[in-house]
């Protein structure tokens, strides 16, 4: 109906058409009678075989909700019942001390995360793993690694799935001082990854999984998901190692992905 109503509002406001004369389009009638017109004319009723009762919010919800699951409509709001300045006054404006830390906190680490993640990611082949000190004397000092730490990570000590980790207690992905609980794919964005020959074949499964959960995914729940992790993989890490390693590593995976420590949920 949005179509037919005329002025610079139409955008702005919930229009009805005016039951009495028939052509004109309004707003909402200031009344519930229309809507129990409407009621009685149609012979709606509900479980009970009680008169239907219409609730306009209940249906503008129920649309903004239809719309949110197919993609991002331009609401920024939680509930679409609420304008972005209530759900601010409501949700974020900090109205004691602990709160306003909290919200800062909260800001800093999205900030922080940011940040992290745009860092290039830390890659190694095997002559500069064997002079991983002098070769990389900033990611050394970022990485905050000393001598033991580097023999752990360049031996293998500290590998996880995907990478080696500089410090799996440091608390990036879950509680500090406990195992990270973070998934393959996420390694992929950390700053605490470093990625050297050994972890060819186990990339490579990783990127076959890519490719299997975007052939079976909806392509905008796949960006979301597995986008920047896949899209980093592809274009900055895989392409840093040689193509002899690559070649070895596809030898040895056969584009299979079956080795993924993968949740039950995942394996579909």
């Amino acid at each position: 109906m949005r179509i037919f109503a005329d002025g610079p509002l139409r955008e702005s406001l919930w229009i009805a058409q005016d039951l009495l004369t028939v052509t004109r389009v309004t707003g909402p009638p200031a009344t519930g009678k229309p809507r129990q017109t409407f009621v009685q004319e149609v012979a709606l009723t509900d479980d009970l075989g009680a008169p239907f009762t219409i609730h306009r919010g209940r249906i503008r919800a129920t649309y903004q909700e239809q719309l949110a699951r197919r993609g991002w409509t331009g609401r920024a709001t939680i509930d679409p019942n609420h304008t972005p300045r209530t759900e601010g006054d409501h949700y974020v404006t900090p109205t004691t001390p602990a709160q306003l830390d909290a919200v800062e906190s909260i800001i800093e680490g999205g900030q922080s995360d940011l940040l992290r993640k745009a860092l290039p990611p830390v890659i190694l082949t095997s002559e500069q793993a064997a002079t991983f000190v002098e070769g990389f004397p900033g990611e050394v000092e970022r990485l905050g690694l000393d001598a033991k730490a580097i023999d752990a990570l360049m031996g293998g000590e500290r590998d996880v799935f995907t990478a080696a980790c500089a410090d799996q207690l440091a608390g990036l992905h879950g509680p500090v001082g406990k195992p990270c609980p973070a998934r393959p794919w996420v390694c992929l964005l950390c700053p605490l990854a470093v990625f050297m020959p050994r972890h060819v074949g186990n990339l490579l499964r990783l990127e076959s999984f890519f490719l299997r959960q975007f052939r079976q995914m909806p392509t905008e729940h796949f960006v979301r998901v597995f986008g920047p992790y896949a899209d980093r993989l592809s274009s900055e890490i895989l392409p840093k190692f040689t193509a002899d390693a690559r070649s070895r590593g596809a030898r040895e995976v056969a584009n299979d992905d079956t080795d993924l420590p993968l949740r039950p949920e995942e394996m579909t």
